[in-house]
């Protein structure tokens, strides 16, 4: 991958850019946020992911002689616009919502102040990191609730190009998900890793027993076989004779999961393999896994819907401008005037209301200042950019916490896998006169 994240963009944030240093705006005090109209149709709650990942890039975001040599080739803009950016350096400040985070419509998931030409350069690079991560921990987070404790693990870099895997694994792990599959987000983040074979690994031997016996062999008797590649009953028999009663777990992927998950379970109990534990693939989502609840299933390994988002690839956010500097100075609100996307203009600021019990009532946008905290309610915009300086450094643990803890203040109803309105409304209170 490029050093510079500077060219990860859209070409017409430079145009903006240059047509802005010609008439004068350029340097007015603005401030963008991203956020989310509405949730994907029928999710209950958003998880935000990527908040660490924005932060890197925006460390990286430095038009460097290269850069700036390839613009200038191909004429993206004019001379005076590629020196100002041979000497760029983002100056303004960032808050957001911390990762492992709950959102809503409206919340203000990331806000960003500086000059409009320093903040407007930042909304394509903020918008492909925050849409994509955010999209696979919230679905990450359906198919943990529905697993029930069981664990999951994340194996659907096949499915996907070969660094949003990489982000994949590091979103589904904020949201719970035990390991990945994938070797570069283990050594990129530290995210635990796991696996054995796939069923090419019993192809290639003479014989099941011969792949059984070099897969223990080589990994000892803790290992997962893979049960499924000719007849499930047979292989579950020569794998327990192969590794003994202590083998670790069978993989089955494929078949009628509920059915074959009973039928080997008491296959394993039969030959004395009490404590051998049963994972089952084969392009599971989170209904799919709701519907093996009942099944003896001890762990779930999910590929192409978590990292597709589940059915919703993108979380929709937007990344807006929603106050500028005026003639005198004073920050005003605008917004888009438009009936078929709706912005409220204003700098924003947010709390999750509370009962006095912690259970979450309502995601509340305060306009031009903050909404009024009664003393049970939980402020969510972090510093994660001062004076473009980066002062935000959690954790992937961390973040896996703040995902716990916002999840079981919900009301219940969150856990619903059926379709639904968000489980809690968005409250704004401030002047909303600058909205359309």
């Amino acid at each position: 991958m490029p050093a510079s994240t500077a060219l990860l963009t859209d070409h017409y944030e430079l145009t903006m850019l240059q047509a802005s240093l010609s008439d004068g705006t350029a340097e007015r005090r603005s401030v963008f946020e991203l956020f989310a109209r509405r949730l994907p149709p029928g999710r209950r709650y958003g998880v935000v992911a990527g908040t660490g990942r924005v932060l890197d890039a925006l460390e990286e975001f430095r038009f460097g002689e290269a850069e700036v040599e390839w613009l200038r080739e191909h004429d993206v803009v004019d001379d005076a616009t590629s020196d100002w950016l041979a000497d760029y350096s983002f100056g303004g400040d960032v808050w957001g919502y911390a990762e492992g985070e709950m959102y809503f419509p409206s919340s203000p998931v990331m806000v960003v102040e500086g000059t409009f030409a320093e903040t407007v350069l930042l909304e394509t690079l903020m918008l492909s990191v925050l849409n994509h991560d955010s999209a696979v921990a919230s679905a990450a987070a359906r198919m943990i609730g529905a697993a029930a404790g069981r664990p999951c693990i994340e194996m659907g870099s096949r499915r996907t190009q070969e660094w949003s895997a990489v982000a994949a694994a590091r979103a589904a792990y904020i949201a719970g998900f035990a390991t990945t599959s994938n070797l570069e987000a283990g050594r990129t983040y530290g995210i635990p890793t796991a696996g054995t074979s796939a069923h090419s690994f019993t192809l290639v031997h003479d014989s099941e027993r011969d792949a059984f016996t070099s897969q223990v062999d080589s990994l000892g008797a803790g290992t997962t076989l893979l049960v499924d590649t000719y007849d499930i009953a047979e292989a579950v028999r020569v794998g327990v004779q192969v590794a003994g009663p202590d083998l670790g777990a069978v993989r089955i992927d494929s078949g009628d999961l509920v059915s074959l998950a009973r039928q080997v379970r008491a296959q394993l109990d039969d030959l004395g393999a009490t404590r051998t534990r049963i994972v089952v693939t084969s392009d599971l989502d989170e209904h799919a896994i709701a519907s093996l609840a009942a099944a003896p299933v001890d762990g779930y390994g999910v590929g192409t819907a978590l990292v597709t988002g589940s059915g919703a690839p993108t979380s929709g956010f937007v990344y807006k401008l929603v106050a500028r500097e005026d003639a005198d100075g004073t920050l005003v609100p605008v917004a888009k005037k438009s009936t078929e996307k709706l912005s409220v203009g204003g700098r924003k600021y947010a709390l999750r209301r509370r009962s006095a019990s912690g259970r979450a009532e309502a995601e509340v946008i305060g306009i031009s200042e903050s909404p009024v905290n009664d003393g049970d309610d939980r402020s969510l915009l972090v510093a994660l950019v001062e004076s473009g300086r980066r002062v935000h450094h959690d954790s992937l643990e961390d973040a896996r916490a703040r995902h716990r803890a916002a999840l079981d203040e919900l009301p219940d109803a969150a856990r619903k896998l059926s379709p639904g309105e968000p489980v809690i409304d968005t409250v704004f209170e401030g002047d909303l006169s600058s909205s359309s």
